[in-house]
């Protein structure tokens, strides 16, 4: 997740209850009254926070008045309309929607196909036009999302990768990881170590600045990847570019970027990296695409139509009038405006290149996932859905009809953090995107499935609701508000199965009664993390291997806490100490810390899986341990076991600090060894101690396969 805004100060206590009007009328719009930070507390949620909710549904309730006239149209709506705007059919059963329609209800469906049909039995998988017709006359049309009942769950256990791209720097690399560094990553770990998958961060377009917000969780646009991370040697133009002096002038200036970050353990500079490629792009534009180029470029654009376009036009608009659209000139604001057709017009040039710019990035992602396959990898890349995208970027732009004004999400407060959380994301009109059959959201998971052999969605609750924070406001004022999550499972369901992608949810954290159960019930695997799972029905113990569930990509960390080395030494509360982040005593916070630590010590000691390395703290235990944690991720029965590639050789810094902006240099920091230093991808390949965990995971598959344990149900791996 995106790191939280600073909260302000905390709210006064909301009151006990809400005025019953406007308490039936929030429910009726799935704007939520109240929440439970826990199972045994009640909160009631603040009446302004429902109030703006509210409004920015396009429901006035800013007055008991209007509010009793608002009831009174929302409950004649629902008592006359004959179908919901979005119908679910989940494999070809008969939606409850239509089962409920008065008798002689006539029944017209145009699917996606172009054909007409009398009625919703057996029809095939896709989002269709469905027409009701009442016996008094009454008309309405809705979309039919028909999806299969479940994914396809992979079947065969296999075991990856989880990286951080930009971190991942090779000897050709420009200064941060790219696409050709992510291939190769793939290539290798598939075919030599046996990995089934490389997990990846967001690769969104990111808003474009001085300083870029590094952060891959907030981005311009989660539609269309970012050119940053191309690898400009791989673009097939790139042989034939005439200026060489140019040229030659550009690839020294990489190397001197390079070396600052290997060598001289300079952060990560994406800006400077970007400054780089931009201008290597303009030398590639000036050579002229060969016909069969020229062809596939068409055909990129003609498929990507519309969402191209206005994508490519809102970075034209930028470069000119800055990264926030509410600040351009009025009539620019709008993406269907006169003035912004005679100014697409006017910039065509900069919009060509910016959509070509679009294709060669979809065209390495696609090459990356080729390579993982054809290295035997069963799953391949993994990408990451961040959660929402940046307020002034492309999307919001493009799309905000479909977004809540004055709005922004984020999390309530919670035993974590007191103060919630605004991750400064607008969220999408719930109502809105039924209106449409969720086609923003429809486009957004087509085009991350092109090139994707698994998805992570971060924040996976969000498909059911999200905390709505008033602009303005502090997250403490801030209301739930809920989408309908089966007709958000069906359209993910549909697009992923017809790309035969594997789903996983990010589901830590606190996640209401019910949702984890209806993910599993639809084939999205759940995401585990060693440290997090205890008994905590029981005695709050760890939970033994064999009570983990099987449905879930299994981890010992993420990008968003402690690399495994830094929790084994406690380096990770004395890092937060000198950040002046914690809120207890440091010895009371250290004392925990090796308490919890010492806890799973003992059960994978008492497992068997810790080998004796002759006592004391040392480098040799310290990996011994690690390599333990990877033993006990293997003997539970999770389909998909996780390792973060900065824990193969040590690295002690988080990527990211959640809870920290400018104190901490998330996200701009590369793989480096337990002394700090840099590793590059050539020398991750080279690294004894990356082996010698490889041949635990290794022996880890052989001795699953000779008791002919692991799950093995389901349909074939994608």
């Amino acid at each position: 997740m995106t790191a939280p805004r600073p909260a302000g100060p905390p709210a006064q206590e909301p009151p006990r209850e809400l005025p019953r009007d406007l308490s039936r009328l929030a429910g009726l719009h799935g704007v939520a009254t109240s929440y439970r930070p826990s199972p045994d507390r009640t909160v009631t949620a603040c009446e302004d926070a429902v109030v703006a909710a509210l409004a920015a549904l396009g429901v006035d309730a800013a007055t008991p008045e209007a509010t009793r006239a608002a009831l009174a149209a929302r409950e004649a709506e629902l008592r006359e309309r004959l179908l919901p705007p979005t119908v679910v059919c989940w494999g070809g059963g008969t939606p409850e929607a239509l089962a409920a329609l008065p008798a002689g209800t006539r029944l017209r469906i145009r699917t996606e196909q172009g054909e007409t049909r009398a009625a919703a039995d057996l029809l095939p998988p896709g989002v269709h036009r469905l027409t009701a017709t009442a016996p008094d006359g009454r008309t309405q049309h809705a979309h039919l999302v028909v999806a299969p009942d479940r994914l396809p769950t992979p079947a065969a256990r296999s075991w990856g990768f989880l990286v951080q791209l930009y971190s991942l720097l090779s000897t050709r690399s420009w200064g941060m990881g790219d696409l050709g560094d992510l291939a190769e990553l793939a290539g290798w770990a598939g075919r030599a170590l046996g990995a089934g998958f490389v997990q990846v961060n967001p690769l969104h377009a990111a808003v474009p600045g001085t300083p870029t917000d590094p952060s891959p969780y907030r981005p311009s646009s989660r539609r269309f990847p970012d050119p940053v991370h191309l690898r400009i040697e791989d673009v097939p133009e790139f042989a034939h570019i005439e200026d060489r002096d140019r040229l030659r002038s550009l690839l020294e200036r990489a190397a001197r970027q390079r070396a600052d970050v290997l060598d001289k353990g300079r952060l990560i500079d994406r800006d400077a990296v970007w400054e780089l490629k931009r201008e290597a792009l303009e030398l590639l534009r000036e050579v002229p695409l060969g016909p069969g180029r020229r062809a596939a470029y068409c055909d990129f654009l003609a498929a990507q139509g519309q969402a191209l376009k206005d994508h490519a036009t809102w970075c034209a608009l930028a470069e000119v009038h800055g990264p926030d659209w509410h600040t351009w000139p009025t009539g620019l604001r709008d993406p269907r405006s006169p003035e912004t057709a005679r100014a697409r017009a006017e910039l065509m040039d900069r919009v060509d290149f910016h959509s070509h710019l679009a294709w060669l990035t979809d065209s390495q992602l696609t090459a990356a996932q080729r390579t993982a396959r054809e290295a035997g990898m069963p799953v391949g890349i993994v990408h990451d859905l961040a959660v929402g995208v940046h307020p002034g970027g492309a999307d919001a732009w493009a799309q905000q009809d479909h977004f809540a004004a004055a709005m922004s999400i984020g999390a309530p407060p919670d035993a974590f953090n007191a103060r919630g959380q605004d991750w400064g994301l607008p969220p999408w009109r719930p109502d809105r995107l039924a209106a449409s059959g969720y086609a923003p959201y429809r486009d957004l998971l087509r085009g991350l499935f092109r090139y994707t052999g698994a998805l992570r969605i971060d924040h996976v609750m969000g498909l059911f609701r999200l905390w709505w924070i008033p602009h303005g406001k502090p997250p403490t004022e801030g209301t739930y508000v809920r989408y309908d999550a089966e007709a958000m499972l069906a359209v993910l369901v549909l697009e992923a199965s017809r790309a035969g992608a594997v789903v996983i949810g990010e589901d830590l954290g606190t996640v209401e009664p019910g949702v984890r159960e209806a993910l599993d019930r639809r084939g999205v695997l759940g995401t585990s993390v060693l440290w997090f799972e205890r008994d905590w029905e029981g005695d709050g113990r760890p939970l033994p291997p064999e009570r983990w569930r099987a449905d879930c990509l299994a981890t010992a960390t993420t990008h968003d806490l402690p690399p495994t080395a830094a929790r084994l030494t406690g380096e990770h509360v004395d890092l937060r100490h000198r950040l002046g982040l914690l809120t207890r005593p440091l010895e009371h916070e250290r004392a925990e810390a090796a308490a919890d630590t010492g806890e799973w010590l003992e059960v994978l000691a008492g497992l068997g899986l810790l080998r004796d390395t002759g006592g004391g703290h040392c480098a040799a235990e310290e990996e011994a341990e690690i390599q333990a944690v990877h033993r006990f991720l293997l003997r539970t029965p999770a389909r998909m076991v996780g390792v973060w590639l900065p824990d193969t050789v040590g690295d002690r810094r988080p990527q990211n600090l959640p809870g920290t902006w400018d104190q901490y240099p998330n996200w701009r920091l590369p793989i480096a060894d337990a002394d700090a230093r840099p590793v590059t991808l050539e020398d991750l390949a080279a690294s004894p101690r990356l082996h010698a965990l490889v041949d635990v995971l290794r022996e880890g598959r052989r001795a699953e396969r000779d008791r002919g344990g692991g799950p093995q149900e389901g349909a074939g791996a994608p």
